[in-house]
């Protein structure tokens, strides 16, 4: 193998170099979903253990709400690692196929497209997961009943 071909398997590479930090970058962002989904689901339970829940149906409700958006998110996650091993098997298969004489590049462009097809599901199961979150709110006057749970009012000249 001369270095010419060497530096056209590099150049071939970049493209889903730059696709895996797109997946770093969404991994990234979905962790940081699914820590403030678990730091509510937190302060949820923490009220409800200690009786400060105005409505408790309301924040099991929520709870499972929450449960299953991690679920949703957990996916997107699972989607995405799996679609960056996709690329790096790409990546490996382009220096294989200028390295070895024996070796099929038709499993290059099927790595690729696994990946994209993971990348497309992980997007799909990231804006379910946004809906999710974003049916729950209700904005309203203060006057109204809310339907998450909030604690209870402090009694006046409570701290």
């Amino acid at each position: 193998m001369n270095s010419l071909h060497l530096v056209d398997s590099i150049r071939s590479a970049v493209a889903p170099v730059f696709m895996l930090t797109a997946v770093a970058g969404m991994i990234g962002a979905l962790a940081t979903r699914l820590a403030r989904i678990i730091d509510r689901a937190r302060w949820i339970e923490e009220r409800l253990d200690l009786q400060r829940i105005r409505n408790e149906d309301a924040a099991y409700w929520e709870l499972k709400r929450l449960g299953l958006r991690g679920s949703v998110v957990n996916w997107s996650i699972a989607l995405l690692v799996l679609c960056a091993l996709f690329i790096g098997a790409t990546i490996a298969g382009l220096f294989l196929d200028e390295i070895l004489d024996s070796f099929d590049g038709k499993l290059v462009g099927w790595c690729f497209l696994g990946g994209i097809g993971c990348f497309s599901l992980s997007l799909f199961c990231f804006l379910a997961e946004t809906l999710l979150s974003t049916h729950t709110l209700r904005f309203s006057n203060k006057a109204s009943t809310p339907l998450l749970p909030l604690e209870k009012e402090s009694h006046p000249g409570a701290c």
